[in-house]
């Protein structure tokens, strides 16, 4: 059941409700289509002048769409519900829509957003909206002060939404992910 104990309206008299997931959910979470393309990827420039590091971030076109590949597997998903880190499933129409993996921070009050995942095909219909702000609901009843989204620098799809929804930049990692890449964190308070 969401946080609200109420389904959530979309659109018209659309019904979403996003409940915490249960072991039977993985394998259909799994199933949900988890690609997305770019047509951006934000450039991180690092220098030095007069004794000050100095970075800038830099939104740059590709001259193609580039494929985005997100990791996403069945034993983080169980281990997230045995261990007492969220996960909420979406469910639109008596359907998985999408999912979200949550993993909490109590020490620094911040609940990580580690997936983020709507079906491709209900993607831009506020599935993705309702679980962020379930997550953000989960967090505070949690007493968490933030919630924090990593992302890559490639996936600009998740970039713009997480601008969309208020989260501000504050930080990154280079090399942070197993293929070398570049992950950024946006970040929102809670309170």
């Amino acid at each position: 059941m969401s946080v609200s104990g109420e389904p959530l309206v979309l659109e018209g008299d659309r019904r979403i409700l996003i409940r915490a997931a249960e072991e039977q959910d993985i394998p259909l979470c799994l199933l949900l289509d988890h690609s997305s393309s770019s047509d951006y990827v934000w450039q991180v420039e690092a220098r030095e002048d007069q004794g000050a590091l100095i970075y800038s971030f830099r939104m740059v076109r590709l001259p193609r769409s580039m494929p985005i590949i997100t990791p996403h597997d069945s034993t983080v998903m169980e281990a997230a519900i045995q261990s007492g880190e969220c996960l909420l499933v979406a469910e639109l129409a008596g359907r998985i829509a999408g999912y979200v993996l949550i993993r909490p921070d109590y020490a620094c009050g911040t609940g990580w957003v580690r997936q983020l995942v709507v079906d491709r095909p209900l993607r831009r219909q506020r599935v993705g909206s309702a679980l962020l702000h379930e997550a953000q609901q989960w967090a505070r009843a949690g007493n968490l002060a933030r919630i924090t989204v990593e992302t890559q620098t490639k996936n600009h799809p998740a970039i713009a939404f997480c601008q969309r929804h208020g989260l501000a930049l504050c930080g990154f990692n280079d090399r942070y992910y197993p293929n070398q890449d570049i992950a950024l964190f946006f970040t929102q308070s809670l309170r």
